[in-house]
């Protein structure tokens, strides 16, 4: 395809990682981002990133910053019980001719700088503190009026804004949205443990405790939690109420509830999980949807941002290999719908046998069949 120029709204994972690729293609890109910088969107405390997602940040140059900055395991994890005896190993799949490692873990701000620092040095230019208001698809191209009045024309618009994308209600149904699937997860920081040298996961009587390490000196523990959306602890009594939830646990998590659990609410963060696979097509005319803006996926197989970097690969590689912008569109759906759809149903679906809703389900084997299928190319 000829030079295209490509405006792509919303700086994060997803953004950023379709703006490198596209670039990377000899498109002329420009990111609009609605937040001040490139930290001020990044929510949670650290990222994992399996062999999958380790594969498509080396297609845009940034998989070794990854795991320069990062903790690279050898397998993917392992399950212990409530008292902290190990139960089995999560050996994960590798990719054929490759020596990535099974699952990287790095932190959420670390992954933002190298995939803006990456962005700039190809050549896209990011415009923060700038918000997305409304379009108009020319048919051989679109007008994007901005909140700053401003009225952009490109050849293509990419909505990667996220899990309340505004641009999603060009092209599908305004009312579509992720559902909160009744869990909650809590997460915080903690020094790195010997122990903690791959996914650990523990079993508990209310939810699933684990721990992911994210650096040299750094791990996180999450705690998923049922939860009805209402009920959530006022920010103050977060410490309280993740304490009360560790209460009787063994092993690392009774270590980090004794030692580590911090009493500031601010190291602690409880977000709600949602999951959705919107409908194909991903595009309409000149607009194509890409990231959590059209999958949604909850925590548990750590493949969300993974999937928004694939989205972001395949997204600059269709656009290189078609002449006409609706083969590249249809080819990109083609290509993501089903993968984003197996994460999507079987990360609920871990979820779902977390919360005593799917007795017999063995989350082992769900996840190595995951890994397994994402170890394929893409």
């Amino acid at each position: 395809m000829s030079k295209l120029n490509v405006l792509v709204v919303g700086g994060g994972i997803g953004g950023l990682s379709a703006a490198i690729a596209i670039r990377q293609k000899g498109h002329d890109v420009h990111v609009v981002e609605r937040y001040a910088s490139a930290h001020a969107s990044v929510y949670g405390v650290g990222i994992i990133q399996p062999i999958n997602a380790l594969r498509a940040l080396d297609a845009i140059g940034a998989a070794q910053p990854c795991l320069d900055a990062g903790f690279a395991a050898s397998a993917w994890g392992a399950m212990y019980d409530h008292d902290g005896n190990f139960l089995r190993n999560i050996h994960g799949t590798p990719i054929e001719s490759s020596t990535l490692p099974p699952m990287n873990g790095v932190t959420r701000p670390k992954l933002h700088e190298i995939l803006t620092e990456r962005a700039i040095e190809v050549g896209v230019v990011i415009q923060y503190s700038t918000s997305y208001v409304s379009l108009t698809d020319r048919g051989d191209g679109v007008d994007v009026t901005l909140d700053t009045g401003e009225v952009i024309s490109a050849d293509i618009l990419v909505g990667a804004d996220g899990v309340a994308s505004k641009v999603r209600e060009h092209v599908l149904d305004a009312t579509l949205r992720p559902e909160y699937i009744g869990q909650s997860a809590y997460r915080q920081n903690m020094p790195l443990l010997p122990e903690i040298d791959r996914i650990i996961l523990q079993e508990g009587p209310n939810g699933m405790a684990g721990f992911v390490p994210i650096g040299p000196d750094m791990a996180y523990m999450f705690f998923n939690k049922p939860m009805a959306r209402d009920a959530r602890p006022a920010t103050a009594d977060l410490p309280a109420a993740l304490r009360a939830e560790l209460e009787g646990f063994g092993g690392l998590a009774g270590r980090f509830r004794d030692e580590f659990l911090s009493d500031n609410p601010a190291d602690i963060v409880l977000r709600p999980e949602e999951a959705m696979i919107a409908p194909a097509p991903w595009h309409k005319g000149r607009v194509v949807l890409m990231g959590d803006a059209v999958h949604s996926i909850t925590p548990h197989l750590g493949q969300g941002a993974a999937q928004a970097i694939e989205d972001g690969v395949v997204l600059g590689e269709v656009l290189s290999t078609h002449e006409n912008v609706e083969d590249a569109f249809v080819e990109f759906t083609e290509r993501r719908f089903e993968r984003c759809k197996l994460i999507v149903e079987t990360s609920r679906n871990i979820g779902e046998w977390e919360m005593g809703k799917l007795p017999g389900f063995d989350n082992v084997a769900a996840t190595q069949h995951v890994l397994k299928v994402m170890a394929q190319p893409l």
